[in-house]
């Protein structure tokens, strides 16, 4: 079975967003006018061409937006997608129902959703239900299976990537938008990987930039453990960006992140020891299909695409550094942090 929201299915969303997080009719309706005067310079549309690999847009047509993988064609795996209220894409996740997880969720940052007009979502529940999954498709018989786990509900698509109005930071903490992580690698090193990401793109820019994140889950000597409640701990994860500047494709080629989640952290530094050193970590897109089996920006004409995933390493890091995050340093820990 294979699923996805369309704009006819926001109503579920709004009602939801508005139990949980506003309450009150008229706050939702002064975040619903934020976010449409905050939906500009976008990359929403859909792409009327077709590669030899792209996506089948048969049963639906988001699917052939630049930052989708190759979706599974198979009976356990559905496509989830978020729009805000304002008819724009938030952001999509691949659901595998057998596995009661998430493969990756992909997303698009540009000038029009790259502002600050809000904080981060707290509420109660502070990591609700999925509203778009159905209530026939099992999920650990309603419970929070990240709770008494001793992992984090790590962010796939950050909460800090979508501050642009409390609708969409507020879609970032439903469920199936989180892999258990340990604190030390979710706070640390993913947090700076997930700066360096965003910084990529500024209020005023014209550029956009497709991101395919996620863990693995799908090759059992790449996953960490099995919790006895059924959730699965990757053991790695990783991160698909390809930027595209004004209508440019050529220049950048796509930068791949794998790497994996320790409870420790001992992941490399700066020479001072003040910023993780990301450059250990990257891969061309080709090898990171290589080790996650995913077919990521599939939809890309081939021979964009072939360019784009195929840069050298060292190309890669000399076009897209410095390899470390421009707005976060490393915290020094004390006991209390413990």
């Amino acid at each position: 079975m294979k699923r996805t929201t369309t704009t006819s299915n926001t109503h579920k969303n709004k009602m939801v967003y508005q139990q949980h997080l506003l309450g009150k009719t008229t706050l939702f309706t002064l975040t619903l006018c934020a976010s449409l005067l905050s939906a500009c310079d976008n990359d929403n549309e859909t792409n009327s061409y077709k590669s030899a690999n792209s996506n089948d847009i048969s049963t639906y047509r988001e699917v052939s937006r630049n930052e989708f993988p190759k979706i599974k064609n198979d009976n356990n795996s559905i496509v989830i997608v978020h729009y805000t209220s304002n008819g724009e894409i938030n952001y999509s996740v691949e659901w595998d129902i057998e596995k009661q997880s998430q493969r990756w969720s992909c997303y698009q940052i540009y000038a029009g959703n790259r502002g600050s007009n809000t904080s981060r979502y707290y509420g109660n529940p502070q990591y609700p239900f999925d509203p778009e999954l159905s209530s026939e498709t099992p999920y650990f018989d309603g419970e929070d299976p990240f709770k008494g786990s001793g992992f984090d509900h790590g962010h796939i698509c950050p909460s800090a990537d979508r501050l642009n109005s409390a609708e969409a930071n507020f879609q970032t903490f439903f469920l199936t938008n989180m892999q258990p992580q340990y604190n030390a690698f979710n706070a640390g090193v993913w947090a700076h990987m997930e700066d360096f990401m965003r910084d990529k793109i500024t209020k005023s820019s014209s550029d956009t930039l497709f991101l395919c994140k996620g863990g693995t889950i799908d090759n059992e000597s790449q996953i960490l453990m099995h919790r006895s409640n059924g959730l699965i701990v990757p053991k790695y994860f990783f991160m698909a960006a390809l930027l595209k500047r004004s209508k440019d494709w050529s220049n950048v080629g796509a930068l791949g992140f794998f790497i994996e989640q320790r409870k420790t952290d001992n992941y490399a530094r700066t020479s001072d020891g003040t910023k993780y050193d990301l450059s250990p970590y990257v891969v061309n897109i080709n090898e990171l299909e290589r080790l996650t089996g995913l077919d990521f920006f599939c939809n890309l004409p081939d021979d964009i695409e072939e360019v784009v995933e195929g840069k050298p390493v060292d190309f890669l890091k000399k076009v897209w550094g410095p390899m470390v995050s421009s707005n976060l340093t490393i915290q020094k820990k004390t006991n209390d942090d413990y």
